[in-house]
């Protein structure tokens, strides 16, 4: 009997191999799913770590933003992180993570530049890109190459905070490699933004919710002076004076009355002696000033900086007392 073909052999040979193969596949599969389930698990663990800090934090918002920052820099793999509040003309930088330097920073964009907050400003959603030095503003603005160069930033990241379009800030990672996120990590990082906004609410709320019931008492122990105090406007001018001064964060205050023509204070907080004693004395509203004003019929007269406002000669000492207070004068009618 001939021997047989050495494919009688080969057969086992090529079952063998395709099962290691196989193997390898399923080997291959599984390590995947691990990976998949552990990073699922770091994401889960990292969301609740920042809820329970917002709980926790209630109306303070510098925990949370750090901990969202060191959350979202670790998974996304990012050197830098940086989260900036926009006031509707600047953003202020309100955390970092990886260098102190950023929370140093204010930034004012310009209508039409290519910065990525710039970007935001203008209504995009977030902005990617694989190298900053391709951005036109790295050749044109000193600061932002400066910026750029400094840290090493190469690849940008830099999502906006927004709810329901009105923004809030923005929330960047910064790597020092040219090596752009993974849509992975860039959906991370936008579920941190949300985050983000969701405690910047909880804090404006409770703020309200604080300031309301503060003005609420504050009207009802006023209310209680005046119950207590028939006839007498001393302790009624004081308390309503304290608390207005208390409420609004005002280093100093004057309460007067007008008889028509002249101005006299009744009540009066951390002001210096000697000024004391002229305001206390029946007074004509200067040329121009907040006191003529509300003569004229303003029902509040708000200057921001004193300093910044062209004033008539006679109103040169208001304005010196004003520097020495560092103040911004409000003023406002109280009509019957």
């Amino acid at each position: 009997m001939s021997a047989t073909p050495d494919s009688t052999l080969a057969s086992p040979e090529q079952l063998i191999a395709d099962l290691h193969r196989q193997l390898a596949e399923r080997e291959a599969e599984l390590a995947e799913c691990k990976s998949e389930r552990d990073e699922a698990l770091q994401r889960e663990t990292a969301t609740a770590e920042v809820l329970r800090v917002i709980n926790s934090s209630p109306g303070n918002l510098a925990p949370v933003f750090d901990a969202i920052l060191e959350k979202a820099t670790s998974l996304c793999e990012a050197t830098y992180g940086a989260l900036a509040i926009f006031d509707g003309e600047q953003f202020r930088f309100a955390a970092a993570r990886g260098v102190s330097e950023f929370a140093e920073y204010s930034v004012r964009p310009r209508p039409h530049g290519d910065t990525p907050l710039e970007r935001l400003m203008r209504g995009e959603e977030l902005v990617h890109l694989a190298d900053a030095r391709a951005l036109e503003a790295y050749q044109e603005l000193p600061g932002f190459r400066s910026f750029i160069d400094t840290r090493g930033v190469r690849t940008f990241l830099q999502v906006s905070l927004r709810k329901d379009g009105a923004l809030f800030g923005a929330i960047g990672a910064y790597r020092q490699e040219v090596r752009p996120f993974t849509d992975k990590q860039i959906a991370l990082f936008q579920n941190f933004a949300a985050q983000a906004v969701i405690a910047m609410e909880n804090a404006r709320l409770i703020t309200e919710t604080r300031e309301a019931l503060e003005q609420q008492t504050a009207t009802a122990e006023v209310l209680g002076v005046i119950n207590s105090s028939p006839g007498d406007f001393g302790p009624v001018f004081d308390a309503i004076l304290e608390k207005a001064r208390g409420l609004c964060g005002a280093a100093h205050g004057i309460l007067t009355i007008c008889d028509g023509e002249h101005f006299r204070a009744v009540a009066l907080h951390a002001i210096p002696p000697r000024l004391s004693e002229l305001v206390r004395q029946p007074f004509p509203p200067h040329l121009g000033g907040p006191a003529q004003l509300l003569l004229q019929g303003e029902r509040l007269v708000h200057i921001p900086d004193i300093r910044d406002r062209e004033v008539p000669s006679p109103l040169n000492n208001l304005k010196r007392i004003i520097t020495i207070f560092r103040a911004a004068p409000l003023m406002a009618a109280i009509r019957t």
